[in-house]
């Protein structure tokens, strides 16, 4: 459970770190089972819950994200609805608790992909602001290997532009001070509480060492999505209730929030952002 001082600084300021809430066994033990998961692929052929970094030869095994490990893989689900972690969603966004999607971004050594500053509810606009993710840390996290790095205190403004001639682009699209940001390093099993509406990025890893981070977004469970296409109908397929009731009342705490609009289909968050840098 937060300390009501982690509270005060998730009200504050959009997010807060609760060090060491893995302990070094679960760790290894979460360690152990991705490195099972990625085993065998490759960028020529690959599982379709796997998405590989571009830049390699065609049977390159670098791994940059997975898909939904909470859905497939026992290990990852029973962490996600574990009563240390939901004490601690509880504390921020009450006790009706949806989980919404999950992912492991792996930031390879030398290679792993720059994420451009963006705020996770533009991809998926709600009724209200109680939304979070978890982004628990695998490996010791530093500014070298491209720690997560936020804006503090805007969580409670207005949805920041992401859009360029009227398309989403997946990324912020006006000016972001970025004397503003504040790195967030931490040691393995460290975890992030960071809001949905919070500007975040991480830049590429040029150390010698991964940087692998499990995300698990939450929700309250009268948070609704608003309608976006098929983003938000695939969506739900992932969706599971892990405390609580499930609220039939949508709770609307916005009179506006901008709907994205896709220029074309893409895979992810980083295809997204790669082909706003070729335009």
């Amino acid at each position: 459970m937060l300390t009501s001082e982690q509270v005060d600084q998730y009200r504050r300021d959009g997010y807060t770190v609760a060090p060491n809430l893995l302990s070094a066994t679960e760790v290894t033990d979460l360690i152990v089972e991705l490195d099972g998961i990625c085993a065998g692929n490759t960028l020529a052929e690959h599982s379709d819950k796997l998405e590989m970094e571009p830049n390699q030869a065609p049977d390159g095994t670098v791994v940059r994200r997975v898909y939904e490990p909470c859905t497939y893989y026992p290990l990852f689900e029973k962490l996600s609805e574990s009563p240390k972690l939901l004490d601690c969603i509880e504390g921020l966004i009450g006790p009706d608790i949806l989980r919404h999607y999950s992912k492991i971004n792996m930031k390879p050594a030398g290679i792993g992909s720059v994420v451009e500053w963006h705020q996770d509810m533009g991809y998926y606009p709600l009724t209200n602001g109680d939304s979070l993710a978890a982004l628990m840390y695998l490996d010791d996290t530093t500014v070298e290997n491209g720690c997560l790095q936020v804006i503090p205190g805007v969580h409670e403004q207005p949805l920041m532009d992401h859009t360029l001639d009227g398309f989403f682009q997946g990324k912020i699209t006006e000016p972001v001070d970025e004397s503003l940001a504040v790195p967030l390093e931490g040691e393995a099993g460290s975890v992030i509480f960071m809001h949905a509406m919070t500007p975040h990025a991480s830049i590429t890893n040029t150390s010698q060492t991964s940087r692998r981070t499990l995300i698990v977004s939450y929700r309250a469970s009268d948070t609704y999505q608003l309608f976006c296409g098929t983003t938000t109908v695939d969506g739900h397929h992932h969706e599971k209730l892990v405390r609580g009731v499930w609220r039939l009342v949508a709770r609307i705490a916005y009179s506006e929030f901008p709907i994205p609009k896709y220029r074309r289909t893409t895979a992810s968050l980083y295809e997204l952002q790669e082909q706003s840098r070729e335009q």
